[in-house]
């Protein structure tokens, strides 16, 4: 392994960091990424970049997420999670006289775009010092909101004392502890992220991640770890691809604008360049369309060969 995409199944308890300092010690590889935040408490899917590939977190951060987790109702946190210290409770009352119905059309109204603010405990940055730091110095944090799009919000199985398992669609950047916090909120009673677990990134699903464990027994016995491991030449982006020829390979090596046909892209859209030996050379944006067949002009942006 050195340049290409590692899934990871993070457990609890270990932050992203954590997880990334591991493997590159497992590997004895120093440049490694990850694509994603996962909280200490939260497992699942963590996309780690190696080598090269480290230059491609900022497209595949953006890909959408999937989780499925679970929300207490009836207690709110200042964590926004499990973990924190509880800052309003509801009488046994009134989470009993929660229904789903009831919950079901509430999670409906986070779906779509919305503003959210980031969690007071939260490891967003303002003058480069996380949220986190000051909240626990007992400093105000920032009442910034930020816009996210909720695909889905729903629930999966039955409400049992205020606990209830869902699945979260949403887009990059959002906090879905924020989104149980706010749930509790709207429905009076409060409430917090109980667990979470990230199933999906983009088109990469925790299934074929491996856990940490497994990852070592990889390494050690130097089996392909197919499907967690995949190589620089064959990641796959979240936009459209360019077959370039030899003469343009040389022009893309250069920084060069290229003129190419078949393209699917807009003005302004980025595009991953491949030569005619399916190695992946670089990424662009296209700067220029001419016409409406389908060709265009892209400028080389990050370059591999």
């Amino acid at each position: 392994m050195r340049d290409g995409l590692l899934l990871v199944d993070k457990e609890p308890g270990l932050t992203s960091h954590d997880v990334v300092q591991r493997v590159r010690r497992l590997l004895k590889q120093k440049k490694i990424g990850h694509c994603g935040t996962l909280d200490p408490d939260a497992t699942g899917l963590l996309l780690l970049t190696l080598g090269s590939a480290t230059r491609l977190t900022r497209f595949l951060i953006r890909a959408p997420k999937v989780y499925e987790g679970v929300v207490q109702l009836g207690a709110a946190t200042d964590t926004y999670d499990a973990s924190g210290q509880v800052t309003s409770q509801a009488s046994p009352e009134a989470v009993a006289a929660l229904t789903l119905e009831t919950v079901a059309e509430a999670m409906k109204r986070f779906e779509g775009t919305i503003e959210q603010k980031p969690p007071p405990y939260s490891a967003k940055k303002v003058q480069g010092v996380k949220y986190y730091e000051l909240a626990r110095k007992g400093e105000e944090v920032p009442d910034e909101s930020k816009e996210v799009t909720v695909y889905e919000l729903s629930p999966l199985g039955e409400l049992e004392n205020g606990r209830l398992r869902f699945r979260l669609a949403c887009s990059s950047g959002t906090y879905a502890r924020g989104l149980a916090h706010d749930l509790g909120a709207a429905l009076g009673v409060g409430g917090h992220l109980a667990e979470l677990r990230r199933t999906r990134i983009g088109g990469f699903q925790v299934e074929e991640a491996a856990t940490f464990r497994r990852l070592e027994e990889l390494v050690q016995s130097g089996e392909p770890a197919t499907g967690t491991w995949i190589p620089f030449d064959q990641i796959p982006l979240p936009f459209g691809e360019v077959t370039a020829d030899p003469q343009q390979e040389s022009r893309i090596s250069h920084g060069q604008t290229v003129l190419v046909r078949e393209l699917a892209g807009e003005e302004g859209d980025w595009v991953k360049l491949v030569n005619r030996r399916r190695e992946f050379i670089a990424v662009g944006t296209v700067v220029e369309r001419i016409g409406s067949a389908g060709v265009g002009i892209v400028q080389p942006k990050v370059v591999f060969r």
